[in-house]
């Protein structure tokens, strides 16, 4: 099946699309079996303007303690991000928080800021010691390769890769006053994908999702956790390849404040007041397009997949629920082989709606295929053909749309299907 995904037909980043007041670099410091480049860094002018979010996963990754710890230290304010891909600094225990630290500790006195002002992350096997030697070698190369193009920033973007085949990008602007706010991403991740994103990690649940976000505008700190929040919820964490939710996961905005327009923010009551604050209604828009565009290509980039899956989930008491019955299919194996075989089996649909456990009426549940009705009022429509039903499950790219029938609730997810490809690369990961 030929790959005519967006991901794969993006155009190349241009230089007026990066964010002024950053630089970027990417190493080779010797934790990739493959030789290829692995350790990256992103360096601020000055202290930046930060927010992130990070997994819920129980077991968390000593670099997100001690990123959480940087970033109330430091009063949300960090000038340099350190990324290591090869090893996950997780189940590490003291040993692997103090290497966290080492290599902050390091890093700022390379670049010239407080260790708090430094802020990690790592992605790659479970349950290894992290050879922070190497890193701390790398250090002064890393920072000798520092530049402000779209390059250095690919380079970081391809340095951070584990299992994914190609690097995650994204850019956004908008102009404002007479001046331009850029905003630009990059992001990992092709495995163990099912981000469930909190502002605090390990307080809720070997590939990891970790995305990085940078805009030249100048954010109020006690703004850029909503607008991060705002934006995560109907991107990052709606999607799913296979239901695992890494130990690792991390997204992380930086406002270097360069191009001179403050975004202020928003209440609770109304999140864009466009007539009262425009700035932060168009910066909250560009910053949807960034991580909604980094999210897709997460998804696109699946291990081993053939099939992306738009599930549009309609008719549900609340969107909540709509989200629960998104969850409860994109983590059917059973249905997930059948996309890979491209079998029209919406007998399993239904079934893991009705195991979703929310309330529903299963004589109102209608099921679409594209264009294509499959079910209606809960039995098989008069109009299915399986013939089309299959043609159309051929296809890379799927639209599934289900309407409930119960209520105004609705969501859009994003997922794959489960191949014997996934199974292959996945069965001998650390071996």
């Amino acid at each position: 099946m030929a790959d005519t995904s967006p991901a794969s037909q993006m155009p190349p980043l241009a230089d007026d699309q990066v964010p002024r007041g950053f630089s970027f670099a990417a190493v080779r410091a010797g934790l990739k079996a493959s030789g290829n480049p692995d350790f990256a860094c992103a360096v601020a002018d000055r202290p930046a303007t930060a927010a992130a979010m990070f997994t819920s996963n129980k077991v968390v990754a000593a670099p997100l303690l001690v990123g959480q710890r940087h970033l109330e230290r430091s009063h949300h304010q960090i000038q340099a991000v350190i990324v290591n891909a090869g090893n996950a600094n997780c189940a590490t225990g003291e040993a692997g928080e103090y290497a966290a630290q080492q290599s902050c500790a390091s890093a700022g006195a390379v670049f010239g800021c407080a260790a708090n002002h430094v802020f990690p992350s790592s992605t790659g096997i479970i349950g290894v010691p992290l050879p922070v030697e190497k890193l701390i070698a790398a250090l002064p190369a890393l920072h000798a390769a520092l530049g402000r193009s779209a390059a250095h920033l690919e380079g970081m973007a391809v340095a951070i890769m584990t299992t994914d085949t190609r690097l995650k990008i994204a850019a956004a602007s908008f102009d404002f006053g007479g001046a331009t706010v850029r905003i630009a991403g990059i992001a990992k991740g092709a495995g163990m994908i099912h981000p469930q994103l909190q502002s605090a990690p390990g307080t809720a649940l070997h590939a990891t999702m970790l995305a990085y976000l940078f805009t030249d505008a100048a954010i109020a700190p006690a703004a850029a956790p909503d607008l991060l929040r705002h934006a995560v919820d109907s991107t990052f964490n709606r999607i799913s390849i296979d239901g695992d939710t890494s130990t690792n996961d991390t997204v992380l905005l930086l406002a270097s404040g360069a191009s001179g327009v403050t975004i202020h923010g928003h209440t609770h009551d109304a999140f864009v007041r466009t007539a009262e604050d425009p700035q932060t209604a168009l910066f909250s828009s560009a910053l949807h397009t960034v991580c909604l565009s980094l999210a897709k290509q997460i998804v696109e980039d699946g291990e081993g997949i053939q099939h992306v899956v738009e599930l549009t989930i309609g008719g549900a008491l609340t969107d909540a629920d709509a989200l629960r019955v998104a969850l409860s299919i994109a983590h059917s194996p059973l249905i997930k082989t059948a996309w890979a075989g491209c079998d029209p089996n919406w007998g399993r649909i239904l079934a893991a709606i009705g195991y979703a456990g929310v309330a529903i009426d299963p004589t109102r549940v209608n099921i679409r295929f594209g264009e294509l009705e499959i079910c209606r009022g809960g039995c098989v429509s008069p109009h299915f053909d399986e013939a089309a039903a299959h043609g159309y499950l051929l296809q890379r790219n799927l639209t599934i749309h289900i309407d409930l029938g119960v209520g105004p609730g609705s969501c859009q997810f994003w997922t794959t299907d489960l191949t014997e490809e996934y199974v292959r690369i996945n069965s001998d990961y650390s071996t």
